[in-house]
This record gives structure tokens, C-alpha cells and sequence, in this order.
């Protein structure tokens, strides 16, 4: 990957830039919310993962679209990149039969996210409420998130007060907040 920079702030031209990462732009800067952007070629790989979270100078935090059986409850699950998952854990705690990934289609519709853009920014796509935002506790604990501005070519640093005090206001969602494990052989 090559040398990614950090930057105050949205690009100073959005002329390239998609409409839904210029909609975050404006929603952080209409809020006065501050941010740090790196934008980057797509991450393809962990080191490259790595490389970003080292510029952003924080961990960009796993975002997972999922879904239930029948596909009628939707959910953005944040948690710590290198946390296992596992969907069993999570199902009891939020009282839902066993969850999987949501497809693309869902994705889009409800987030218009692509596969690989997943982010929190994309609530503010859902107007109609119907996807739960979960953070894990441990997303809560650091001074600063990292996310995409629903693309997966730029990385966001934001504060995480900021993130989930007047940003998750300001896109009328709520969070629960779950406790996963870091070893999976507890469970």
C-alpha cells in the first residue's frame, strides 16, 4: 500500500468523492464534529488493515451486518478487529434466534453500504429505523473510533464521544451496548 497520509477534515475537493461519502462529510461538519481522514486504496489484506489503523493512530473497529433467520431483524454489530465472533454468544444477549450475515442486497437497501464499507456512518442512510446498532463495550473504552465515511477507499478517526454522543444522536439511532468475549473457549 502507499504512503498513506492523515488529513484535518473532508477532501478538499469532493468532485470523485460518491454521494454517500459526501453526505458523512457534511453530517460531521454540520454537527462540528472534528475528524481525521486517510484515504487509502481498498484493504485487501491484514497488513494493510494494519497500515491504516498506524496512520489513524487507532483501530478501525470490525463492523458486521447481520441479520436473523427469517431476515426481518437487522443489525450493525462494532467490535474490536482481532475479538472472535461468535453469533451464539451475541443471539442470547439480545434475545434474538441465531443470527448470520445480511446480504449485500439488505446492505444496500437499508445502509446503501457495499460488502467491505460496513460503518456505523451508514445509520444515517436508515431512515426507517430498522437496523439495532450493538458496540461492544470495549469500542467504548478507547478515546478514539475508526471508520469509513461509507466507502472503503477513506478511514475516519473520530473521538468516541463524539461518535456515539451527538453523531449517533443526530442519526436517531440508539446502541446496546453487548459484552463479547476475547476467547472463544469460555463460551
Amino acid at each position: 500500500m502507499e504512503n498513506i497520509i492523515l488529513e484535518k477534515g473532508r477532501p478538499e475537493s469532493c468532485a470523485s468523492r460518491l454521494e454517500k461519502e459526501i453526505r458523512c462529510y457534511d453530517l460531521l461538519d454540520r454537527l462540528g464534529i472534528e475528524y481525521m481522514r486517510a484515504d487509502h486504496e481498498v484493504a485487501e489484506t491484514m497488513t494493510a488493515c494494519e497500515e491504516i489503523d498506524s496512520t489513524l493512530g487507532c483501530e478501525i473497529c470490525k463492523n458486521l451486518f447481520l441479520c436473523n433467520k427469517q431476515q426481518t431483524a437487522f443489525y450493525l454489530l462494532l467490535m474490536p478487529g482481532a475479538k472472535p465472533f461468535k453469533t451464539k454468544v451475541l443471539s442470547k444477549q439480545i434475545g434474538s434466534s441465531r443470527l448470520s450475515f445480511a446480504t449485500a442486497e439488505h446492505m444496500e437497501s437499508l445502509l446503501d453500504i457495499t460488502p467491505g464499507s460496513v460503518s456505523i456512518l451508514g445509520l444515517m442512510n436508515d431512515k426507517e429505523k430498522k437496523v439495532r446498532l450493538l458496540v461492544d463495550g470495549d469500542i467504548l473504552k478507547g478515546e478514539y473510533v475508526g471508520c469509513h465515511p461509507c466507502i472503503n477507499t477513506s478511514s475516519l478517526k473520530i473521538k468516541t464521544a463524539d461518535m456515539f454522543g451527538p453523531l449517533l444522536s443526530a442519526m436517531e439511532h440508539e446502541m446496546t451496548v453487548v459484552d463479547l468475549p476475547w476467547n472463544v473457549d469460555e463460551i
